[in-house]
This record gives C-alpha cells, sequence and structure tokens, in this order.
C-alpha cells in the first residue's frame, strides 16, 4: 500500500467536492473549500479518527468494504475507485518494468493501414512502431533517439513550449493533461519502474506545469475524438482519433483517420505519396 499517495489522492478528491454535492448545507463558517474530514467519516460510515489518519499515511490497508465506502463518500468515478483500490494494494499491480516490445502482428498492422497514420506508445507514451503516414504527418521517429520519441518529454519539455513542440495540434493542452493522468496511473501499476519514477522525477523537476497538474490527481482522461494538425506542407489536417488499448503489453495503437473524401482524406493521401523525407524536407516540424 502506498499510504502517502493513497492519502494526498484521498485529499484532492475531498477538496474537490462541495456540500451541496452531497446533500450537506454549505454553512457560512468553511475555511478551507471541500468537504471537511469528519463529512467524508460520516458519508463512508467510519470514524473520522481513522479516516484523519488514511489521510495521513497512519493507518493500515482499509478493507475493501471500506474503500467502497470512501469512494460512495467522495463520489469517485469508476477510475477514480479503481485507482483508489490500486494504492490501496487491493487491485492486481504489475511489480516489474513495462513492456516495450511490440508484438509482430502488430507491426504488421501498421504497414497495412496506408489511409491511417498509425503508431504504438508504450504505458510512459514512448513512440514504440509507427508506420510511413504517422512519419510523414508528425516527424521521423526513425531519427530519433528512444528517449526523443517519448511524447511526455516532448510535451512539457520542447524547446520554448513552441506550437511545433506537439506537431502543431490544435489539443496541446488537453494532451498534456492527458499525459499526466496516464501517468500518474502508469506509475501506480509500475512503482518500482526506474524509467517511470525516474520519468515522472524528470517532469516534476523541469516542467512547473507538469508539476501543478501532477498535484491535481487526476486519473481519468476524456476520450480525445479529433485533432487537428497544423501541417507546414499540407495546412491543416483534422482527423478522427482512436486509442486501442494492447491490454497484454499495457501499449495502445493510436490511429488518426480522415472520412473517405473529406479533405483530410485527401491530404493523408498527399502525404502518403509525398513520403516522409520529401515531407520534412519541405516544412519544419
Amino acid at each position: 500500500m502506498d499510504k502517502q499517495e493513497f492519502g494526498a489522492f484521498l485529499r484532492s478528491r475531498r477538496e474537490r467536492l462541495r456540500p451541496q454535492d452531497v446533500g450537506l448545507p454549505s454553512g457560512s463558517r468553511r475555511r478551507t473549500p471541500g468537504l471537511r474530514r469528519e463529512e467524508v467519516a460520516v458519508l463512508a460510515h467510519i470514524s473520522t479518527e481513522y479516516y484523519v489518519r488514511l489521510e495521513q499515511a497512519r493507518a493500515p490497508r482499509p478493507s475493501g468494504e471500506v474503500l467502497a465506502g470512501i469512494a460512495g463518500a467522495l463520489r469517485l468515478t469508476d477510475a477514480e475507485s479503481d485507482h483508489l483500490h490500486l494504492l490501496a494494494g487491493t487491485a492486481p499491480s504489475r511489480t516489474g518494468r513495462h513492456r516495450r516490445d511490440v508484438r509482430p502482428s502488430i507491426l504488421t498492422l501498421l504497414e497495412r493501414l496506408p489511409q491511417t497514420a498509425a503508431f504504438v506508445i508504450s504505458a510512459t507514451f514512448e513512440v514504440l512502431a509507427w508506420n510511413d503516414l504517422a512519419a510523414a504527418l508528425m516527424e521521423d521517429f526513425a531519427d530519433r533517439a528512444p528517449q526523443d520519441r517519448n511524447l511526455a518529454r516532448r510535451a512539457f519539455l520542447g524547446p520554448a513550449r513552441e506550437e511545433t513542440t506537439l506537431y502543431g495540434v490544435s489539443d496541446a493542452a488537453e494532451f498534456r493533461h492527458h499525459v499526466v493522468m496516464g501517468l500518474r496511473s502508469t506509475l501506480a501499476r509500475y512503482p518500482s519502474d526506474p524509467a517511470v519514477t525516474e520519468l515522472v522525477d524528470e517532469l516534476r523537476d523541469g516542467s512547473p506545469e507538469f508539476a501543478r497538474l501532477w498535484e491535481r490527481h487526476d486519473v481519468q482522461a476524456p476520450p480525445m475524438l479529433t485533432k487537428t494538425f497544423h501541417h507546414p506542407v499540407v495546412g491543416d489536417v483534422t482527423v478522427d482519433c482512436d486509442s486501442l488499448a494492447l491490454t497484454d503489453r499495457d501499449q495502445h495503437l493510436v490511429l488518426y483517420s480522415a472520412p473517405a473524401g473529406s479533405p483530410a482524406a485527401e491530404a493523408l493521401a498527399l502525404l502518403n505519396v509525398l513520403g516522409t523525407e520529401a515531407v520534412h524536407a519541405s516544412g519544419s516540424l
């Protein structure tokens, strides 16, 4: 059980709730935002002393029944409840290192999607494999060292935080928030993986924005349905986004596609014809 992280997560969820959210009067003497600890304890049907000890990382591991009561009291979403159980050590946890090897069948699939920009990312947002169209739309990852293919590093530690840091995408702020939530869940699954812990430490030390978002303890990312790339050669390209979980290796297959006959589909087709070298010789990413 990660007592410190467990307590911090409880505090962050408690401080976001308003009394009226749980059917309590707001009153006029609240000095700090959120519910009081005793209010959460009453709603969870546990003693105030025990709940305080949980937030202060001084209590033993709570039972599943207590966790369910706390999750209900704090109005946790399914993803937040799963994260709570994971921190408490009552959910399956991967104690080794996250996988970076991609299944051969997925590598073959990437090449069979000529009209779709497709790539595979690890649990730490490292681009592990990609097809030619993804390289033409984003960058030629083959020219980058593995550590420089990490989208989390690019999002938060890129040069001067320019728009081109994230390939000119329209939702850079949303993506950064998505990265933080993803890495928090990854750290809970791989608490002893140095590649994970060192990446989080690097981002917290190197990016005030990452550090600020990290302290929010968010764990549920909204789906990204579309994304617009401001491409230096073909202009704006709005694509549909699909992220398919490869659960056996804790990876994701990301697909950027466009409806047939749409301007975006024509732009992707042009990029496919031009190829990576021609595209990146024509513009700077």
